[in-house]
Formats: C-alpha cells, sequence, structure tokens
C-alpha cells in the first residue's frame, strides 16, 4: 500500500519500492516496469539586492529540477537506473545559462525578447525571475526567521501538487527514504496499515496487525487517523504520513484518532518498535481448500507465494482462496511473476504512454501452474498489483472474484530522483495500463462476479475469526462450487 503504515493500503496505492535491477540492486539495463496577503501602506519598495538567501533557494531549486536519473514504477513498484549522464550534465548547463539570464533581466541588461523568454517551458526565465525576486524580498523584508530548507521543500512540493494528479508527488530525504523502506519485509514502526479515501483525504486505520504496538495500543480497523503529533495527515500524501509514525526504535508517537463506532475523539500514544510482517500466509482449510493471504507485492512475495502454493499442494489442496483485500499494490514484476506462475500463455498485462504508444508488455507463457478452481477474494482497498492479479484471474477465466468492487488505479507511476545523492525523488504518473482483454480498470475497478460486504460487527475486528468472516465464507462456499 501495508503499515508501511506502512504498508499503505493507501487507495492510492504507490507501494513505490526500492531500486530495481536485473542482477539485483540499481543500476542499468533496461528492466521491467515495477507497475494570503496582508495590508500594507506606501508604494512598493524597490526590488533588494540579491543577497545569500535569495541565492541559496534559486540554486537550490534549479539544481533539484536539473539532476534527474531515471526510475520507473507502477503505483507500488518502480526500477531505477543511472543512465542518464550526459543528459544530467547538459541540463546542468543549460539551466546555468538560465540563471545568468535571469541576473541579466533583473539588472536591466537584458536583449533579447521577452515573448521568446516566456516560451521556453515550465521552468522559463521569467519564473526563474521571480523566484528569485521573492527570496530577495524575504531575505530582506520578512520579519520573522526562515527556514530555507522548508521554504525549498515547500517550492518542490507545490510545483508538483499543482498538477492536481493525486499519485503525483515529490519527494524530500524522510519521505523518500520512507517510501524505499516499504519495499522491506522489516521496519521500524507500529505495525499497520492505512488507507486513504481518494476524495476526502481521510486516512484511516486498515489493518492493526496481530502482535504489534499499534493492536497492543487499542487501535482499531476504520479509526480515522485525525493528526500524527501536532501535524494533521488529512489530504497528506501517505508517503508523508508514514514518515510521520516513523521514527527511531524506542520512541513513541501521538496518533490522535476519531472512531466512527463510538462517536468520539481519543489519543494514543503508541511505541515504535521494530516489525517484521510476512508478505504470504497460508494454511490448509477443511474440505482441502487453501488459504493464502497476500499483504502486498513486495520483492520477495513471489517466492514466498509460490512456495505457499506448492506446500498446500503437497497437503491435498483440492481449490484455493487468495485474499487480497486491504492489499494497496506493490511491484509489477512480482505480481506479473506470480502471474506467468499460475496462468497459460496470454498477454497478462501492457502500458500505454501519453502519445498512445505501447511502452511495455508482460506476456505469460503456456506452462501454468493453476490446475484447480481459485476465488480471489477483494474490497475496496484491493488495488493497483492487487487488481491486475484478480482481473487477470477473472478474466482469463481461471478463477472468480468475490467480495466488493476494487479501489480502481489504472495507471502507471514513474519516481525520478531529484538529487545526485539519491535521496529524493518525485513521482509522475506515466501511463496507463491495461490487463488481459484490453480492459484498462482506472476509476472503475474489478467488478466481483460475486459481491458481498463484509458484516459492520466484523469490519471492527483486529482480529477477525475465519468463521465470523462473512465474505471469506462466501468465497469458501464460492469455490467449492466450481469445477
Amino acid at each position: 500500500m501495508e503499515d508501511n503504515f506502512e504498508q499503505r493500503d493507501e487507495n492510492q496505492s504507490y507501494y513505490e519500492k526500492q531500486p530495481y535491477s536485473p542482477n539485483g540492486g540499481s543500476g542499468s539495463g533496461n528492466p521491467p516496469y515495477s507497475p494570503n496577503g496582508g495590508v500594507g501602506s506606501g508604494s512598493q519598495p524597490s526590488p533588494p539586492r540579491n543577497s545569500g538567501f535569495g541565492k541559496g533557494v534559486l540554486t537550490g531549486v534549479l539544481c533539484t529540477l536539473a539532476v534527474v536519473l531515471v526510475a520507473g514504477g507502477i503505483a507500488a513498484g518502480i526500477f531505477l537506473t543511472a543512465n542518464m549522464t550526459k543528459r544530467v550534465a547538459e541540463n546542468r548547463v543549460q539551466l546555468s545559462a538560465q540563471e545568468d539570464q535571469a541576473a541579466d533581466k533583473a539588472s536591466g541588461k537584458e536583449e533579447t525578447d521577452s515573448s521568446e523568454q516566456t516560451e521556453e517551458g515550465l521552468l522559463n526565465v521569467d519564473l526563474i525571475s521571480e523566484v528569485s525576486m521573492i527570496a530577495s524580498y524575504l531575505d530582506q523584508y520578512y520579519l520573522y526567521d526562515v527556514d530555507e530548507e522548508a521554504v525549498r521543500t515547500g517550492m518542490l512540493q507545490g510545483l508538483v501538487a499543482a498538477l492536481g494528479d493525486p499519485y503525483a508527488e515529490y519527494y524530500d530525504e524522510s519521505a523518500f527514504s520512507s517510501f524505499q523502506d516499504s519495499n522491506n519485509g522489516e521496519y521500524v514502526g507500529i505495525g499497520a496499515g492505512v488507507t486513504q479515501e481518494r476524495e476526502s483525504g481521510i486516512v484511516r486505520i486498515s489493518k492493526p496487525y496481530e502482535g504489534t504496538p499499534s493492536a497492543e495500543a487499542g487501535l482499531l480497523p476504520g479509526d480515522i487517523l485525525v493528526a500524527v503529533g501536532d501535524t494533521e495527515v488529512t489530504g497528506m500524501d501517505l508517503n508523508r504520513v508514514v514518515a510521520l509514525i516513523k521514527g527511531d526504535e524506542g520512541t513513541s508517537v501521538m496518533l490522535h484518532l476519531y472512531r466512527e463506532s463510538e462517536e468520539r475523539y481519543l489519543d494514543l500514544s503508541v511505541e515504535r518498535r521494530k516489525v517484521e510482517l510476512p508478505t504470504v500466509t497460508s494454511e490448509l482449510l477443511e474440505g482441502k481448500i487453501g488459504y493464502i493471504q497476500v499483504s502486498g507485492f513486495e520483492s520477495v512475495t513471489t517466492n514466498q507465494f509460490i512456495a505457499a502454493y506448492e506446500e498446500l499442494k503437497s497437503q491435498g489442496m483440492e481449490r484455493v482462496v487468495v485474499d487480497l483485500r486491504n492489499n494497496g499494490g506493490g511491484l509489477v514484476d512480482v505480481v506479473e511473476a506470480m502471474l506467468d506462475y499460475l496462468l497459460p500463455e496470454g498477454e497478462i498485462l501492457y502500458a500505454k504512454d501519453k502519445n498512445g504508444t505501447k511502452t511495455m508488455e508482460y506476456v505469460s507463457d503456456a506452462k501454468a501452474a493453476l490446475d484447480i478452481p481459485m476465488v480471489v477474494l477483494v474490497n475496496g482497498n484491493t488495488a493497483s498489483a492487487s487488481e491486475i492479479f484478480s482481473g487477470n484471474i477473472q478474466a482469463f477465466g481461471k478463477g472468480k472474484v468475490v467480495g466488493t468492487t476494487t479501489y480502481g488505479k489504472g495507471v502507471m507511476q514513474q519516481v525520478f530522483y531529484t538529487n545526485t545523492e539519491h535521496t529524493k525523488g518525485v513521482k509522475l504518473t506515466i501511463a496507463d495500463y491495461y490487463i488481459y482483454g484490453d480492459k484498462n480498470v482506472n476509476g472503475t475497478g474489478i467488478t466481483p462476479d460475486v459481491e458481498v460486504e463484509l458484516d459492520e460487527e466484523a469490519a471492527k475486528k483486529v482480529a477477525l475469526p475465519k468463521e465470523e468472516d462473512n465474505q471469506l465464507q462466501k468465497a469458501l462456499e464460492v469455490v467449492k462450487g466450481m469445477e
């Protein structure tokens, strides 16, 4: 997405992961996608001289916008490669020239036609000059101290936020580290999953995991997270929520919550501890029905899933239910590998960029391990890579989908480094993706073959016994009737 608050089911479901390379680690190559103002008197003061802060802000912005090393990804998954050194160098030269032009313009030395200067794209000379001037005003006239780094970060966040794309995001060092950590099975956190409502921006606890600090502190599924410490989080990108919740092992974080079922606010102090969560759990149920729950599509998930499936087969499994509820997605190459293992030959996924060009394609081979009835269990927090899995099982005619309509995220994001240290980045939507049968699920989701809502009381429980899970019981009923 969890907890990675941390795997964030994030209905925004990015699940950006660590760098991918065919040989392991980051590197070059051609890896697959992983899918107000105030009132003043007198005349306006003349532009002050450019001083340290103004120059610092401008230089920081330009350098951040210039240095871009490619990374690719799908919502919850990315690949990174350092194959643009030449282009980065060319960008630095170009932006250096723009700084000189901005200085000339501010001092009246500009000789070129201003109409031409405004046609250079987003980062044109006029914008650079205006940023420099505002920074100079802040330096010479602003009453309060200025946190230069916070201002630079805010400018970059605003640049991306102005796109109006819920999946686009600028990551400072803290947020970038958090999103990279989401690919690991172990981290320091509270052991909970979160989701975010697309329209309202409300952040909810989706699942406090048993045996973790979140469950011990009394968090419940559905709790609305109002603030972390003194910071309100409604509308905040989930990676930033994660960054606020994480911290040093042994410290505590104060969560301000609203519990709708009790119509009350509550504050809970939750200890941060090292949390290790498997992405796949499984067991053989009565009637030789296998049950496999997948919490996220991470780098370790393919092997864990195949191992679980084959172990259940060795125990006599004759039917299987795969539970993807509250799974916000993950690495596209991971879900592709799992589907390739299960399905017969066919096109699992392809993507189209802004020009309508097919940019990538995944095709399963003829060897298929799935030779028994399968049901995939989903809900409204099943998103991105989870929809690729459930949608393909359904579209190939190799299983049925039970639960509620999934989230509906059918676009891919690409993540770019924005500094040479690879500690900051920006995520942008770069393509639509289509599953088997040329279906795009963006905004519509996967419609279940059998629809069933989770009972209200069941939804409030941290540990829901299988016999009280009416959605699971329906899935078991459906799979029993399949041939």
